[in-house]
């Protein structure tokens, strides 16, 4: 299962209510961020959830209110005396923004290791995540995320029998492992598994207007979480001319795109009650929802 929490759900600058943007997603064991606002710190705090297990931090770009928290969540990390590396990812120039704000966080007692994204879209493997980066449209380069959990398919006990696998290699061959035995036979995972089931998909996206791509990566998601920077009709035009998206125009990608679930995020500081703006939503995408900060959902594997 996946644990996922939205941790701030606000655009440009931080309110009373209301953390600039970040999500935290757990899975077996793992910790991982995108995007690290100012107050990022204070919501997983507020959540109860714990800083250790963070291994991954993604950014989708290098606007203040996506990672102006990052400094002192890497000195909290630091004084927890964590040596284990930490992976983040990026656009382009991450190595060069995160050591300008490393000025105030200079030592740290373990690595970091920078991944830079290269070209419109990549993909890493990460802890057991799969996370798709993709290009979306914003005034600078601009990333989203899909992330994903496979789920192998299921253990066929009665072939493994009969291809004589001793009992104690099952638990490795369901795992994905390969076993050579002694004698030289090499047992493989697809001699015993069925095909992969279905698995756990999140994609996530801000500062961008609307692309085909946004719809086409969170095609059949448990979950998208989608900027709705504007609720109010006649801010349409602002959203255009500042790169960003509309409730209703989020919900048109929702539309196609078919996620099980939308959750609208990034909200502009003059959006102070964006469930005022859902219905005209919920008539485009009935399965919309707005975020706020704290927000959380445990994803399961679907039961066969």
């Amino acid at each position: 299962m996946l644990d996922v929490c939205l941790l701030g759900s606000g655009g440009m600058m931080p309110l009373p209510y209301r953390w600039l943007t970040s999500l935290m997603t757990r899975f077996n064991g793992s910790s991982l961020l995108i995007d690290c606002g100012e107050g990022t710190q204070i919501a997983v705090k507020e959540k109860g959830w714990s800083f250790k297990p963070i291994d991954t931090i993604c950014f989708t770009h290098y606007h203040g209110d996506h990672i102006s928290g990052l400094p002192g969540l890497l000195l909290t990390m630091g004084n927890a005396d964590r040596k284990e590396p930490l992976t983040l990812i990026g656009p382009k120039g991450l190595e060069r923004v995160v050591n300008a704000l490393r000025v105030i966080a200079p030592e740290l007692p373990f690595p970091i290791i920078f991944k830079e994204i290269q070209g419109p879209e990549q993909t890493f493997e990460e802890k057991g995540y799969r996370i798709r980066a993709f290009r979306v449209h914003h005034n600078v380069l601009c990333y989203a995320y899909t992330i994903e959990i496979d789920r192998a398919g299921r253990f066929d006990v009665d072939r493994a029998r009969n291809a004589g696998i001793p009992m104690q290699f099952w638990n490795r061959l369901q795992k994905g492992e390969q076993i050579e035995a002694e004698d030289g036979t090499l047992w493989r995972p697809e001699d015993v598994l069925g095909p992969a089931r279905k698995g756990i998909k999140v994609t996530y996206c801000t500062d961008t207007r609307p692309t085909k791509e946004i719809a086409q990566q969170a095609a059949g998601s448990d979950l998208f979480i989608c900027e709705g920077m504007y609720g109010e009709p006649e801010k349409a035009k602002k959203a255009v001319e500042y790169k960003h998206m509309t409730f209703t125009e989020a919900a048109a990608l929702a539309k196609q795109a078919q996620p099980k679930e939308m959750w609208l995020t990034h909200y502009s500081p003059s959006l102070v009650r964006p469930e005022d703006y859902m219905e005209d939503v919920r008539r485009i995408f009935p399965r919309a929802y707005p975020g706020k900060d704290g927000k959380s959902v445990t994803l399961d594997f679907e039961e066969e």
